[in-house]
């Protein structure tokens, strides 16, 4: 059977499945905000609690850090990633998520080998690029108030 060009596109609109980026980026959009709101909501917290500005913003990263390890461990954060796609990947919880779940991955090689060993496969890049682009980014700015 041969198909003319306009035959065979209506063919294919018909079989290729729509595209779902729409939708995929407003709950992405939507889930990194709510988890944004919600660390600012801890940062007026920690603020009201009588923290200093400095020492806040630190008690909030850590804070949601802690909550996207244990999210995480719970098998939690997995179901909200589900659902917000990239949203959750951008705020420092995915960060707390990258480094939990190749180590809950292999708890069952060992403690050292398994767990202690593969939470760095993640944030050791993460790390090492953060520190690396410190030094670079430093060095720029050092030549550039001597020129």
């Amino acid at each position: 059977m041969e198909m003319n060009k306009k035959d065979y596109g209506e063919y294919v609109s018909q079989h290729v499945p729509r595209s779902k980026a729409g939708r995929n980026m407003l709950r992405a959009f939507v889930t990194g905000g709510l988890i944004c709101t919600f660390g600012q909501v801890l940062r007026a917290f920690y603020d009201r609690a009588g923290l200093e500005s400095e020492t806040a913003a630190g008690a909030v990263s850590v804070t949601l850090v802690l909550l996207g390890a244990l999210l995480t461990a719970f098998g939690i954060y997995d179901k909200i990633a589900k659902f917000g796609g990239a949203g959750t990947l951008v705020p420092i919880t995915g960060f707390a998520n990258a480094v939990v779940s190749p180590a809950l991955e292999y708890k069952t090689e060992g403690e050292i080998t398994g767990t202690a060993a593969k939470m760095f496969v993640i944030a050791g890049p993460v790390i090492v690029y953060g520190v690396s682009t410190g030094a670079v980014y430093g060095l720029i700015l050092w030549l550039m108030g001597r020129m």
